[in-house]
């Protein structure tokens, strides 16, 4: 049912894999579109974020497979734009929004990078405050839409229970996490922009799920909200994994659709 996925990491910032590899491994998997979306340039020291040469790099690259594989597999050039990400996204065919991190006391403190980096945000960064930090990452995810005009999808809305399979630190039901992700799930709605589901924690081996739980889905469904399934695939063995339990999953949440992209915009699978 789905044969495309629209979050997708090369050797450009953070994944193993060339875009080219990627391309090849998609059509290989029957695909008929691949987005692919490394992540945008940022200002502060980082591992995984493209420089700005190398993201002129990849736009230019991306624009040569295109043309190259164009008789076999529809490609989107797009972008995975970081809340703190300061360059313009025009260029780009789409553009995921996503926060990773937020500032405090004049540092950036990372959600997402790795178990031990997580670990040190809340014990340095939040005075050992899971909730303080929750609600410091849905402040900034609240205003993702706002500073990214040309936004299309919204990245991992929960990535703050990235780890709550293997480092259970904070209660998903506690009514300081309800009431700030249940905040920005509303402001986000507003925006019109899709909603991934994401199964990219799974293949990492960090969740059995795709996030966001079914209590922000049906939240989603019902304030109108339209869901894309995604891989947020870093190693192109991946490519697709978890698809049919998301699928599963929106269909338990009451959704009757899914959004795919294509080069003419968004279009829909009926469920």
């Amino acid at each position: 049912m789905i044969r495309g996925d629209f979050h997708v990491h090369t050797r450009y910032s953070d994944a193993i894999d060339t875009p080219e590899e990627m391309i090849r491994k998609a059509i290989s998997l029957g695909f008929s579109t691949l987005g692919l979306t490394d992540h945008a340039y940022l200002d502060y020291e980082n591992d995984w974020g493209m420089t700005r040469a190398g993201a002129d790099a990849y736009f230019e690259e991306i624009q040569a497979l295109k043309e190259k594989y164009r008789d076999q597999i529809e490609i989107l050039c797009g972008i995975e734009q970081d809340y703190y990400s300061p360059d313009p996204t025009d260029r780009y065919d789409y553009v995921i929004g996503s926060v990773h991190s937020m500032e405090k006391d004049g540092r950036i403190w990372e959600v997402d990078h790795s178990l031990e980096g997580y670990k040190v945000t809340v014990e340095q960064g939040f005075g050992g405050d899971p909730y303080a930090m929750i609600e410091a990452y849905y402040e900034n995810l609240a205003k993702v839409a706002e500073k990214i005009p040309t936004l299309t999808i919204i990245g991992h809305i929960d990535l703050v229970t990235k780890y709550q399979e293997v480092y259970p630190i904070f209660d998903e039901d506690h009514p300081r996490y309800l009431a700030a992700a249940e905040k920005a799930v509303r402001k986000l709605a507003e925006s019109g922009a899709l909603f991934e589901v994401n199964c990219g924690a799974m293949s990492r081996g960090y969740r059995t799920t795709p996030y966001p739980n079914p209590r922000w889905l049906k939240l989603i469904r019902e304030l109108g909200g339209e869901v894309i399934i995604t891989g947020d695939c870093h190693d192109m063995k991946f490519l697709s994994a978890g698809f049919e339990q998301a699928l599963e999953l929106v269909r338990s949440c009451g959704f009757t659709r899914i959004a795919t992209l294509t080069g003419k915009g968004r279009e829909y699978i009926e469920l």
